[in-house]
């Protein structure tokens, strides 16, 4: 018999959250777990090799790259065509979970990095989004008027980057780049997979997710 994969997850983080958002899109069923990064249950830990969210188990392996995940649920079902992408698409993925994902990070975490110069890497992490406000330019997603895979891969990122400091994120010369946010953080889409779940325990009843 065919086990219900499992999704280990955490809320906030914006790799379980692109992962949540394209097996809600996908419509695939998974059992979503809930955990506390301070305090990792040994399941999780013995699931996920890296222990990072998000973590996948299916029957014969395990999915630990958030990536991996979204196409692995769209490529069960994708009735919003989201993997219908450029190939130019995956470079803009790839670009975001690299140097700017690595800016964000030295800009939200500045203490952490007391020998990078903060503004030097804010200055980093702009220039990609100007490069997407760009692309936004008369269309409300990155490859025209409906979302793909990208858009989704995205998204959670520019929003962490934006919450450190909306007021500055604001006043920034990229108009498409906050309405194409704006759309994403007002979207039903995103109400669904911020809903909150309590951390996962042994014994707890399944939290069906997607199906």
């Amino acid at each position: 018999m065919s086990l219900t994969p499992v999704l280990w997850t955490f809320r906030r983080c914006p790799y379980a959250m692109r992962a949540r958002l394209a097996i809600a899109s996908a419509g695939v069923k998974v059992e979503l777990r809930e955990i506390l990064l301070r305090n990792k249950p040994q399941e999780f830990l013995e699931t996920s090799a890296s222990a990072t969210v998000p973590a996948l188990r299916l029957d014969n392996r395990v999915v630990d790259e958030s990536k991996d995940i979204m196409i692995w649920a769209l490529e069960q079902s994708d009735p919003h065509h989201l993997l219908d992408m450029p190939d130019e698409g995956w470079t803009l993925i790839d670009a975001n979970d690299g140097p700017f994902k690595v800016a964000l990070d030295h800009t939200k975490y500045a203490s952490r990095f007391p020998d990078i110069d903060t503004e030097t890497e804010r200055r980093k992490a702009a220039a990609f989004l100007m490069c997407l406000d760009g692309r936004l330019k008369g269309q409300t997603s990155l490859f025209g008027a409906r979302p793909t895979i990208a858009d989704l891969a995205i998204l959670p990122f520019v929003r962490q980057f934006a919450n450190i400091d909306r007021e500055w994120f604001d006043a920034q010369p990229w108009p498409n780049l906050i309405a194409w946010l704006d759309g994403f953080l007002q979207s039903e889409d995103l109400s669904h997979v911020m809903t909150k779940y309590p951390p996962w325990s042994d014994g707890d009843l399944p939290v069906w997710f997607g199906g």
